[in-house]
Order: C-alpha cells, then structure tokens, then sequence
C-alpha cells in the first residue's frame, strides 16, 4: 500500500473513533472526498488493520465506529497541527480573548502531555523553528468581549433549554431587562448572544459586551425547533440582520481580480464582463455593514442595487463629509 493511501486509511480510522453514532459509507466517501468503491475499500483496510471497529445497524443503513478511541502512536499529531492551535490561540489572545485562548492553550498542553517524549522530542525543533516564522497580523477593529463567565453561563443556558435572564444597555436607550431563549453565539469582531424573544418568538442579537446580570432561569425555552445558528449567521454580510436584499455590485477591471479572490457572502455568484471587470450577486441583510465594506473599495465598485444600500451609503457619505468639515 503507498504512504498516501495508507496515511488515508489512518485519517478514516481516526474519524471512525471520533464519531460516536459511527459513519455509513456514504459519509466516509463524503469526509474523505473519494468515490463510493474507493470508501468501501478504505472501510475494508480499517477493518483489517483495528480489530476494534463496530458494525453498527442503522436502518436502512450500517455505520462503523471505533469505541475506546485509538492509541497514542495513532493520534500523535504532527508539527503543523501544533502550530495551527498554537496560532488560533495567540490569535484569539491578540484578539482581546484571553478566555477562549486559554482554553486552547489548555488543550495544547494536554496533547503534548499524552504525547511520547520520543515523539515529542522529535517534533519540538521544526514546532519551535515554525513557531519563530509565522504570527498574526492584528487589524485594526473592535475588541470583542467575551467575559468567562458569561459565556459559561450562556452555554449552560443552551445545554438545559433554560431562559436567559439578564439586563441590555445600548447608547443612548435606558437599560432594560430581557429574558430570552438562547440559541447560541456568534464570534467576530464583536460577541453576539442569538436568542428568540420568549413573546413573539423574534430572532435577534445581543452584544455580549452589553449583557450584564447574565442568569439561567427557572423553567424551559429551547431554540425555535427550525433554528439553524449557521444559516441564520450567512443571511447578513456581517452581524446586523434586518431585511434580505439581492444585493449586485459591479467592480472594474482594475478590482476585478482581487474581487473573484474575495469572499464576499456565501450566497455569491461572480459574472465576467466584456470590459474586463466583474458583476458580483447575493442575497444578504446587513447593509449598513456592507456599506462600510465598500468604502475600502473606493472608486473600484459601484453599487448597482439594492436602492437602499445606496441610501445607506449616500447617509455613510453624508455624515464622514460633516466630520471632516467639522476639523
């Protein structure tokens, strides 16, 4: 078997022991990114190599799991796979995250500790020399807030279906109490709480930085049972969500080639046109954000719809215009 294949075959089982409803072959082929025969192949090599593998019934279907986990010298990670957690921490650290960075610094040790030292020895130099190399560039932005305990409360609230009770104060609005069903948190350049208001069943957002007196409360409010974080985080060019647009944007040629590299929305779609540049499409809320976006673009995109992102800007405009005349 070539190193390669046999380097999929261990990703496979690792997977497996990761799983703990286990993996029909359709995931496997999935996961892995090979044809249906190709996982099938793949799931008879593991079969052979880990005794320790379960065929586990699932009408119509069988998955395969391997419970107990695997050995030391089978998970033992590689140089690149330190690094990466070393960076996501210093990262999130850099950031103005000091919890959650130290919760990866936390798994980082525990890994190294489970590790052989022969393994470990073996891996400190290029870790260390890799390290030295590579950092993060810190740009400019918010400090987002995520306090530990608020955010341990706000988990637990999620784990048990429990309300979340706690006080909201914004700019220039009086603080007001608020009890809601939580339903996660969304991690950017500010900490946003997901929640349905427990009256009308409402979705909106809260700054976490804005939240105190944070509390569970006595009884049941589970996230609405159509709720999906994910889907619901890609509806807005960043966390602001108010009404859905099909937003179009056409960029020069001059922007066209960082445009087709750029990530604009989930839901884009990039047309070429005759002049070299590009029309760029997809459906979002959020404008005001998206708006502050498009400065840095300047004279390269020009706003084709929708009308009231060009109303937010032409305001965006307006009011950096007084600022600056009032230097």
């Amino acid at each position: 078997m070539r190193h390669d294949k046999a380097m999929l075959v261990i990703e496979l089982a690792r997977r497996l022991a990761a799983s703990a409803e286990g993996l029909t072959l359709d995931e496997m082929a999935r996961e892995m990114r090979v044809g249906r025969r190709t996982a099938e192949r793949m799931r008879d090599a593991v079969l052979m190599l880990f005794p320790a593998v379960e065929e586990v019934s699932d009408p119509p279907s069988k998955r395969w799991r391997i419970r107990g986990g695997l050995s030391a010298f089978e998970q033992a990670p590689s140089a690149t796979e330190l690094l990466e957690l070393s960076k996501a921490a210093q990262g999130l650290r850099a950031a103005g995250e000091p919890g959650r960075a130290a919760a990866l610094e936390g798994l980082e040790r525990k890994l190294k500790s489970a590790m052989r030292s022969t393994t470990l020895n073996r891996l400190a130099p290029d870790l260390e020399a890799l390290v030295r190399a590579e950092t993060i560039a810190v740009q400019a932005g918010p400090r987002p807030s995520a306090d530990e305990a608020v955010l341990t409360t706000i988990r637990g609230a999620v784990l048990a279906q429990q309300p979340l009770g706690f006080t909201y104060s914004r700019p220039g609005a009086e603080a007001r109490r608020r009890s809601v069903a939580p339903c996660g948190v969304m991690f950017g350049r500010a900490n946003y709480l997901v929640a349905a208001d427990r009256e009308t069943g409402r979705i909106q957002t809260f700054r976490l930085d804005r939240m105190s007196a944070v509390e569970a409360q006595d009884g049941m409010a589970p996230a609405p049972a159509d709720f999906d974080l994910s889907v619901f985080a890609s509806q807005s060019f960043g966390i602001y969500q108010d009404e859905i647009e099909d937003v179009v944007l056409e960029v020069s040629p001059s922007g066209a080639a960082e445009a087709r590299a750029w990530r604009w929305h989930p839901t884009q779609v990039i047309e070429d046109r005759d002049d070299g540049g590009v029309v760029v499409r997809f459906r979002a809320s959020g404008m005001r954000e998206l708006a502050w976006h498009l400065f840095t673009w300047g004279d390269q995109v020009t706003i084709v719809a929708p009308q009231r992102l060009k109303a937010v800007m032409a305001g965006e405009l307006a009011a950096a215009q007084r600022a600056l005349e009032g230097v």
